[in-house]
């Protein structure tokens, strides 16, 4: 039965003995005890009716008496009034009693008293003369009759009160009796109650407060005794449950903790660039050696820029048998394995780094615990990702040395070319522009092609010097920056770029409003052209161009917009890089080395700035310069 029912019962049978006892007490007690009282009170009351009858009779008897000595009939109104009186008194108490006996006696003292009142008081009165001796005797025995009927019916009324009050003391004992047994059973099943709670409970509860100091003090091994009501024993369950789930969760937090210890350790060592390979693989092996307890300790790693590295730990220990090295070659990378009477672990590895394998003999205690092979497998992770590391440091030094030389060639070349394509380039555009001077002495044919040089000479001008813009590009002690309104700059552009856009039939729409910003109004004057000149070029005969410069509080944005043939979706990620050109621009044979977007990117972010560009082949494209926003300079009024 759980704890509880047995409470619940408990409590119960108290409330339940507790209220007999009330009931008994207060209810039976006080109900006998008035009926004890109401009986008595009713003999009390026959009782005192037969004596006033006596009482009655008795001053009847006196005026009788009185008449008879004097003749004076005022000596009989005692008689007239007391025979009635007696007469009535002993009915009441005839009528009264319950008693059979005690109902006899007073109906023949009822007959004595009429028999004294018919044989000698009657006579008396009506014959209006002294009695004789005669009647005088009759008249004193008929009325000491009555007077021995009475003393007998007051012994009975006597008898019955005694009995009557005996009854009710007899009934007060029982009633103690009964009122002691049930304090006596309630205090017995309080007392049960108490002995099945501090069982069940108390002394149960006490041993589990005592695991739980234990605990807190430290003593993760200490668990509770299972005793008790089943509720308290699935309690202390639970509770050695999570004493025990909490012991693993330490133990494995404790594993965790040595774990990440050892593999800091070693990838500290690892990272150390004051000793070679070997030393530090040296130092690396004393410390799993150490932390696993081993007699020794052998590794094989590749270390990438040092080669294949044999070690152990201690350096008296003897070399691996090639049998065993065998068999570690042919055990898959990852979890550790018995191997040779020890624990190994194979490193992963591949082309760039083969890895290697580390192998822990310990004698004394071949068996490996789950947590040692979780310490080991850490370990081996670690010093295959900081092989792996290294691996990785030593391949991009090797590719940084060879953009440098790249990046060298590069500057080397495009200073040659730049150099070697201007000296002739200055000479043609010299010589040519002093013929075309004397355009009288040319023939059609002749002013054509001069013109078609100068306009190729000038472009490629055009392209040697947007190479030395991308080969040294405008850094901060060349900048000019002020403050700028940027319409202003996008007004003088549309200007110089009006008469090529109508040589196209192009329909150029500008809208701009203050933009203020502070920049090198050269650099961002170049930023614009060639954005506009890349509109312009790209739009076919017909087109159109629209130029919109505004901003907020924060931004100052312009776009242009154009309807040329716009860019395919796997063109624009490269939009920007020097010398992409789209597909479909080559396809239909636009002119362009590809450097203009790349320019102005650096320009636009050197202004901490950015561009977007949005373009459906086809249809057009618009480009979206973002420029932080710059307070606009006070103008001073004349004085």
């Amino acid at each position: 039965m759980r704890l509880q029912r047995r409470l619940n019962l408990g409590f119960a049978a108290l409330l339940v003995l507790f209220a007999a006892f009330l009931v008994v007490q207060f209810v039976v007690g006080a109900r006998v005890r008035d009926d004890h009282e109401r009986v008595a009170a009713r003999i009390g009351t026959v009782r005192e009716a037969n004596r006033h009858a006596l009482q009655r009779m008795t001053d009847a008897e006196t005026g009788i008496r009185g008449y008879q000595l004097t003749g004076e009939r005022l000596f009989l109104e005692p008689y007239q009034s007391g025979r009635g009186a007696a007469l009535a008194a002993l009915e009441r108490a005839r009528q009264q009693t319950d008693d059979p006996q005690a109902r006899e006696l007073i109906v023949a003292e009822q007959q004595a008293a009429w028999d004294w009142l018919g044989q000698y008081a009657g006579q008396v009165t009506a014959d209006r003369a002294p009695a004789g001796d005669g009647d005088a005797a009759l008249g004193k025995q008929l009325f000491d009759r009555l007077r021995t009927l009475n003393a007998a019916v007051d012994d009975a009324f006597g008898a019955d009160l005694r009995a009557e009050v005996a009854a009710g003391d007899r009934m007060e004992r029982l009633l103690g009796i009964a009122s002691g047994a049930l304090v006596l059973a309630v205090l017995g099943a309080g007392y049960l109650l108490v002995r099945v709670s501090r069982r069940q409970l108390l002394v149960p509860l006490a041993r589990v407060g005592d695991t739980i100091r234990r605990l807190t003090d430290g003593d993760r091994s200490a668990r509770a005794e299972a005793a008790g009501a089943a509720e308290l024993r699935t309690v202390i369950d639970a509770l050695n449950d999570l004493a025990a789930q909490t012991e693993a969760h330490l133990a494995a937090e404790q594993a965790r903790t040595a774990r990440a210890w050892l593999c800091q350790a070693v990838l500290g060592e690892l990272q150390r660039e004051d000793a070679d390979p070997a030393t530090i693989g040296n130092r690396v092996m004393t410390r799993i050696g150490g932390a696993l307890a081993a007699d020794a300790v052998h590794g094989n790693l590749f270390v990438p820029g040092a080669g294949q590295v044999v070690m152990r730990w201690p350096e008296t220990a003897p070399g691996l048998d090639p049998s065993v090295t065998a068999e570690l070659a042919g055990i898959p990378p990852g979890s550790p394995v018995p191997c040779a009477g020890g624990l190994a672990v194979v490193l992963g590895g591949d082309s760039e780094c083969p890895g290697g394998y580390l192998l822990v003999v310990r004698e004394f205690l071949p068996d490996y615990t789950e947590q040692e092979h979780r310490l080991l497998a850490g370990v081996a992770r670690e010093i295959e990702r900081a092989l792996r590391q290294q691996s990785i440091r030593v391949r991009q030094d090797l590719l940084i040395s060879e953009l440098r030389m790249l990046d060298q060639r590069k500057d080397v070349f495009i200073q040659t070319v730049t150099h070697e394509l201007r000296t002739p380039l200055t000479s043609i555009l010299g010589y040519t522009e002093m013929i075309s001077d004397d355009e009288e002495d040319l023939t059609p044919m002749q002013r054509r092609s001069f013109n078609a040089i100068l306009r190729n000479a000038h472009r490629l001008q055009d392209t040697i010097n947007d190479l030395l813009l991308l080969d040294r590009p405008v850094t901060a002690a060349d900048a000019v920056t002020e403050p700028l309104d940027l319409a202003d700059v996008a007004g003088v552009v549309h200007g110089e770029l009006n008469a090529a856009a109508q040589a196209k039939e192009l329909t150029v729409a500008f809208d701009a409003e203050p933009a203020w910003v502070r920049g090198d109004r050269t650099q961002l004057h170049r930023a614009l052209r060639k954005l506009m000149e890349n509109a312009i070029k790209f739009t076919p005969p017909g087109g159109s161009v629209t130029v919109r410069c505004g901003g907020d509080e924060q931004n100052v944005t312009i776009a242009v917009t154009d309807t040329g043939i716009g860019i395919p979706a796997e063109d624009v990620p490269g939009l920007f890089t020097p010398f992409h050109r789209a597909g479909n621009a080559m396809d239909q044979a636009v002119q362009g080395p590809g450097l203009g977007l790349a320019i102005v990117r650096d320009i636009v972010r050197d202004h901490g700035g950015g561009i977007a560009v949005q373009s459906v082949v086809g249809r057009g494209s618009t480009f979206t310069i973002t420029l932080p926003v710059a307070p606009a300079p006070v103008s001073v009024p004349a004085s």
